[in-house]
């Protein structure tokens, strides 16, 4: 059941705080094209054609305060389905102040955070998860977080949840038939269809699942630390990759004793590269401390460099129990390749998760940066695939599965009918949370307070 939705009209800047060539300010509710016509001077627009855009004067009495563009929306026909104003001024804060003052004189109020997609999204304009992808896609820093947000805004998750809704909804309303006529002990359902089904179901949504640690990787940058013994080249890799001296390079082993952190852009995707604490017997107590900090890392990453030294080092003789037993993805990497030994090389040639590297002379960098996108799984066909990155709906989907493997153990077990769709009936009610056909207040201001106000 969605809230009532208050009358009122609503105001704020809809534009980035700050000064700037211009501005926007935004009005929203049946009384805005009234209250804007009221410090307009110009045309008057309660008479004007919706979709059009009129010049003139916004005048507090006799004084004009700025020459400003005002575009008028009539309901349904706008963002949040009812009449709107958008008013486009200079970027002066003392401007923009002054207007949305006259405004709130005139009887609109400020706007909460969110509260014009809150409106929208109450009005029928889209489901929850389109709403909430708005939120990702202005936050959205790179290609590929864009991407994702955009699916998501035209229905990705939404579709998804649909498949899950009908299919399931179509075995319910059997099963429910079946009670009818239960006296006659008659069935409409097919038993193994729908074990067929379940189990398809609780396999996609395994996938969407999985998929969230990348896609919240991908929302908040991809954390990658480097590993491997010290003086083995990690800061000089940490470097050749920022294109920066942002480490500390030396010959003396243990130098960095604490992580170093900073990020890039690469192919559309923001990586957080961790140099870490070389990995051995600590030679002191802060050693020791920088050495337990690099597991803690690893232990977060969604991928791990491990390097090697390619000319001093024995690459036969190593042990990455330390970072398989993580199942995290991994690389090993041979590095110095400038300076290598045959044996070594060998090694590495018939290891399919190793890549041959000279960090120093900046070899095979590129090669690095591919291998790592491969690694991680990233498909930039975001149609064919849902990747969620909103700890809500993770956290919904995990219940939704929870359900369905009720569903499939009674249907194992024979259990009555009753009982199955009583099951099914609470798997529906998840994804119905999921797309807000199931919601309450408390849920959306929590949602909707997290977006900028204007939006």
């Amino acid at each position: 059941m969605l809230p009532k939705l208050e009358l009122n009209t609503i105001v704020a800047l809809a534009s980035a705080q700050g000064s700037g060539a211009i501005s926007l300010i935004r009005l929203s509710g049946k009384d805005s094209i009234e209250i804007i016509n009221k410090i307009f001077k110009g045309k008057d627009l309660t008479k004007q054609k919706p979709n059009t855009i009129h010049f003139g004067f916004i005048k507090e009495e006799n004084e004009v305060i700025d020459e400003v563009l005002v575009s008028i929306f009539k309901a349904p026909n706008s963002f949040t389905k009812e009449n709107s104003v958008e008013i486009t001024c200079h970027g002066s804060s003392y401007i923009i102040q002054k207007i949305i003052e006259l405004l709130i004189k005139q009887g609109a109020r400020l706007a909460a955070p969110g509260e014009f997609t809150k409106r929208a999204f109450i009005n029928g304009r889209f489901d929850l998860t389109q709403a909430e992808a708005i939120a990702d896609l202005i936050a959205s820093d790179t290609q590929i977080s864009h991407n994702i947000a955009m699916n998501n805004l035209r229905g990705g998750i939404s579709k998804k949840i649909n498949e899950f809704r009908n299919q399931l909804i179509n075995f319910a309303s059997l099963l429910e038939l079946e009670l009818d006529f239960s006296e006659e002990d008659v069935e409409f359902a097919d038993r193994n269809q729908l074990i067929n089904i379940i189990n398809e179901l609780t396999k996609e949504i395994k996938t969407i699942l999985d998929g969230f640690k990348l896609g919240n990787a991908v929302k908040k940058g991809v954390p990658v630390v480097i590993v491997g013994k010290p003086n083995v080249g990690k800061s000089t890799l940490l470097n050749v990759l920022l294109n920066e001296e942002r480490a500390i390079v030396s010959d003396i082993p243990g130098t960095t004793r604490d992580f170093i952190e900073d990020q890039i852009n690469i192919e559309g995707i923001n990586f957080r590269f961790v140099d870490t604490a070389g990995i051995r017997k600590a030679k002191d107590k802060i050693e020791a401390i920088g050495i337990d900090r690099t597991f803690e890392k690893m232990k977060k990453a969604s991928l791990i460099l491990y390097l090697l030294d390619l000319e001093n080092g024995n690459a036969q003789n190593i042990n990455l129990e330390q970072i398989t037993n993580l199942n995290i993805p991994y690389i090993i990497i041979g590095n110095k390749l400038d300076k290598a030994n045959v044996d070594n090389i060998k090694y590495f040639n018939k290891n399919k998760d190793s890549l041959l590297i000279s960090a120093y002379k900046n070899q095979n960098i590129d090669k690095l940066k591919k291998l790592m996108i491969k690694k991680l799984g990233i498909n930039q066909n975001y149609e064919s695939h849902t990747i969620i990155s909103n700890a809500r709906h993770y956290d919904i989907f995990i219940k939704i599965n929870q359900s369905l493997n009720e569903v499939l153990s009674n249907l194992k077990q024979n259990i009555t009918s009753e009982l199955i769709v009583s099951d099914i009936r609470i798997a529906l009610n998840y994804l119905g949370e999921i797309t807000g056909e199931i919601t309450t207040d408390d849920l959306l201001d929590n949602i909707f307070s997290k977006f900028c106000i204007g939006k």
